[in-house]
């Protein structure tokens, strides 16, 4: 009776580091410093519309007032659009950009 090989094993090129491409590199929302919104006014947006806890939302409340600004979340494009446009509705200044 004629005995059953087992498959050779089949050799893959590793890919290069730099011909990776990312398609969906994280973005960021980043709120910055304005003279119109009260510290406590913007930790209670933190709280509310993010749903931190208050201890994360006076952390990023106070980069933002002392380093002009804060990157308050991240994600995909679309999730970062969306939490840009809900901080801008709450009266703060917000952008987005793409993580380095």
């Amino acid at each position: 009776m004629g005995g059953v090989s087992a498959p050779s094993p089949v050799e893959l090129d590793e890919p290069e580091v730099e011909d990776l491409t990312f398609v969906d590199r994280p973005w960021v929302t980043i709120v910055w410093n304005d003279p119109v919104n009260l510290m406590s006014y913007v930790t209670y947006v933190f709280q509310t519309y993010f749903g931190y806890a208050k201890k994360k939302a006076e952390k990023l409340m106070l980069e933002v007032h002392q380093d002009g600004k804060s990157v308050v979340a991240s994600g995909s494009r679309e999730e970062m659009e969306r939490d840009v446009q809900a901080m801008h509705e709450y009266g703060l200044w917000a952008t987005m950009e793409k993580q380095s």
